[in-house]
């Protein structure tokens, strides 16, 4: 392994952190699993450049991260356009591109889609916290210093130079997900639909709910119709374990889906957004609208295979064009 500083932060945006594929295995303990919201544009950001897929790389925020290469290096981009730029010249997303020492990216606003994937070859080394590199905001662990990224933070990667030729690669267009502002969302009932009455469950999926400005990395929080509980039933239940993608209904009925900084809940839930959908909960902004789709648990399944089955191709693919050496 040889250590190499790669990127000198100029400018961090609103909220660039440090994220990899997240922290799991200690909920008993009240540690959520952080990570990417969008799992699909980190992963499939990390083989463009050649990297394992569970490599950390940068979780951009809306706009505004600038950043200066130190050495030669390459970086790919996944997940919603922000409008990336080296030099002030614009580049794609979903591919990869060579940078020489002092050339800058900078991410100018969001054209579709909430948040951005830099992926660098190398991956971004920073120290591990109970088996991640993963940002933990809330308790300030993992990531750089457990914060956001700040100016002149300096991110160090594994041998880049060993990475530069996967200059050019991309991820086919048809493969890439699309990012707009009505979302529909897959979900399976449960664990406690029957805990509401067969018009709030009617109302749950045939009424669109916008995304509020409070949300957050711990949950998207939506508007809409009110799904009541049963009127025999209290506000609240005992606390347990929550999932990333479980929608829970507080007291004022306005759903809350739940993401990967949130470990417990007391409320209700009324539904779980499958797995294969949990990237698109990355992608979703203040003001977007979304819709509920009840699917069975074969579909749900079938969804994730399908999903795999990309980046099954997605890696042969790459390692077709860009043999090891």
């Amino acid at each position: 392994m040889a250590i190499v500083a790669t990127m000198e932060v100029m400018d961090p945006g609103p909220l660039c952190t440090v994220q990899d594929l997240g922290r799991y295995g200690f909920g008993r303990y009240g540690v959520p699993p952080s990570g990417a919201l969008d799992s699909f544009a980190l992963r499939a950001a990390n083989i463009l450049v050649g990297n394992r897929e569970c490599e950390a790389g940068l979780e951009i925020t809306l706009m505004g991260l600038k950043i200066k290469a130190l050495t030669g290096v390459v970086v790919a981009i996944g997940g919603g356009d922000l409008q990336p730029a080296i030099n002030g010249k614009s580049i794609e997303t979903w591919r990869s591109y060579g940078m020489r020492k002092g050339d800058f990216l900078h991410f100018k606003s969001p054209k579709n889609g909430c948040r951005a994937y830099l992926a660098v070859g190398g991956g971004i080394l920073v120290q591990s916290v109970l088996g991640s590199r993963s940002t933990n905001l809330s308790s300030r662990f993992g990531g750089y210093e457990g914060t956001p990224l700040k100016k002149k933070d300096v991110l160090s990667s594994d041998s880049p130079e060993t990475h530069v030729k996967f200059d050019g690669s991309a991820l086919p267009p048809e493969w890439r997900p699309l990012y707009g502002k009505d979302w529909v969302l897959r979900v399976l009932w449960g664990p406690q639909d029957m805990d509401f009455p067969e018009k709030s469950r009617e109302a749950f999926l045939d009424s669109p709910f916008k995304v509020s400005p409070q949300s957050d990395r711990t949950g998207i929080r939506l508007s809409g119709h009110l799904i009541h509980r049963r009127p025999s039933l209290g506000e609240s239940i005992i606390s347990e374990g929550v999932a990333p993608g479980t929608i829970q209904v507080p007291g004022d009925g306005q759903p809350i889906i739940i993401l990967s900084e949130t470990i417990t809940g007391g409320y209700r839930k009324i539904a779980t957004v499958i797995g294969a959908d949990l990237p698109f909960l990355g992608q979703i902004k203040p003001g977007d609208q979304v819709r509920f789709d009840p699917v069975d648990l074969d579909c749900a399944l079938g969804a994730i295979e399908q999903l795999e089955e990309t980046f099954r191709r997605l890696r042969e693919r790459i390692s077709a064009e860009f043999p090891m050496t």
